[in-house]
């Protein structure tokens, strides 16, 4: 049987996604290595894990992670550049003597990480390109991920998404410094510059299904599996520590881990759930206090806690956009009120608009808002269609068949 490399961003929700298809690869017989950056907490999974060794002047992983909790505006985009870059750097400088040592067959490389296709194409591995997050291949009128414009195939429209383009690759140029300097010592023809190309010419998935994504001319350069997820998660049978009243519509809330300490807008959501009639779960991902957790309000309230298990339960998902959350509400056919912060959840943000499955979450009116997604039925009837269309997509076994594919260009 082969073994699979896995390297993606050092973020959880990245791992859980690759986690899940690394053990679902495990449990075919196969081997499954996560290749991280120094520092990188993989969770809660049984997958062995192998981390490059950290170099005089790589920046400090904790100190990586309390930047993405303020990502916002030129300087924090600046940051995050800056940051990708230098953990780039510091794959392609340690992963190669790893992976020969593991005797590794292919990579499953994050779309986000181009230091997965780049240490590929120079040991000669095939290789999978993984979407955790929405996928980057661009198509005319598809904004880049990390805006909300919407959908725009007139010709102004596509005129605005290449300048967007051109002012992205002015900001990447970091980036792109790195990716060309890292091809060249890897004596890669053709040169590689940029995150796209450093995709997988051959074989490319995303959590994204069709009906999620904004319009893309046919063929589609990545197959959408739907998202990747652990069979129990997906089952969403988890013993909750809370008595939900069956009589109430439940409300879901949370804003990832890295963005879970915005104790002011969960106030803001509890105030206008209980004006709204609905219970509250937040969920903070462990950035607040007991003493602010309390402060807050909310019916329930914890740190972590199984989403699926919550959302099969919810009758709407207030959230930052995430593309985990997004999708695993979708799954369990519930609309969202989103109000993105940074990354990609503009973007989702954009689709989830384009298609009707939830609102932009408003800075007034909230309890409004909930009395509109609660009583307006076709909100639901289009998720339950997405949600349908999700469950037949494939997720993580999917995603296994496709990764196992691979190993015939070996």
């Amino acid at each position: 049987m082969a073994h699979f490399a896995l390297i993606c961003p050092p973020f959880a929700s990245h791992i859980h996604s690759f986690a899940a298809l690394g053990e679902e690869l495990v449990r075919r017989g196969h081997r499954a290595t996560f290749v991280l950056n120094a520092g990188a907490d993989t969770g809660a999974t049984a997958l062995a894990v192998e981390r490059v060794q950290g170099r005089s002047g790589d920046p400090a992983l904790t100190r990586v992670m309390r930047s993405a909790t303020r990502p916002s505006g030129l300087m924090g985009t600046l940051r995050t550049i800056a940051d990708s870059a230098a953990l780039t750097d510091q794959l392609c400088a340690g992963a190669p003597a790893i992976l020969r040592r593991l005797g590794v067959d292919a990579i499953i490389a994050d779309q986000l990480e181009p230091a997965g296709g780049l240490v590929a194409a120079g040991l000669g591995l095939p290789f999978v390109s993984l979407a955790a997050a929405l996928p980057i291949n661009r198509a005319p009128g598809v904004v880049l991920p990390f805006l909300d414009w919407p959908y725009d195939s007139s010709p102004r429209g596509l005129k605005r998404v290449r300048g967007a383009e051109r002012i992205e690759r002015l900001l990447s140029r970091r980036q792109h410094r790195v990716i060309a300097r890292w091809s060249d010592r890897f004596g890669l023809e053709p040169r590689r510059r940029t995150l796209h190309d450093c995709l997988s010419p051959d074989t490319q998935v995303a959590q994204v299904v069709c009906g999620y994504d904004l319009p893309r001319p046919e063929p589609l350069p990545f197959e959408g599996v739907g998202p990747i997820r652990r069979p129990e998660e997906e089952a969403g049978g988890d013993q909750l520590p809370f008595a939900f009243d069956p009589s109430r519509p439940l409300v879901f809330a949370t804003f990832g881990t890295l963005q879970g300490g915005r104790i002011h807008l969960f106030r803001a959501i509890a105030d206008a759930c209980r004006e709204a009639g609905a219970d509250l779960l937040v969920v903070h991902g462990g950035q607040l206090s007991t003493a602010q957790a309390k402060g807050i309000g909310a019916t329930f309230i914890t740190d972590f806690v199984p989403y699926r298990a919550v959302l099969k339960r919810a009758t709407l998902c207030i959230t930052h956009g995430g593309s985990n959350t997004v999708l695993d509400a979708l799954a369990c056919a519930v609309p969202l009120l989103v109000r993105p912060v940074a990354f990609d959840q503009k973007g989702n943000l954009a689709r989830i608009l384009h298609h009707g499955f939830g609102e932009r979450l408003a800075r007034r009116g909230i309890a409004g808002q909930i009395r509109q997604l609660l009583g307006d039925p076709t909100y639901q009837a289009r998720c339950s269609r997405i949600a349908h269309e999700i469950a037949q997509a494939g997720g993580r076994a999917r995603a296994a068949d496709i990764a196992e594919g691979v190993l015939a260009r070996r």
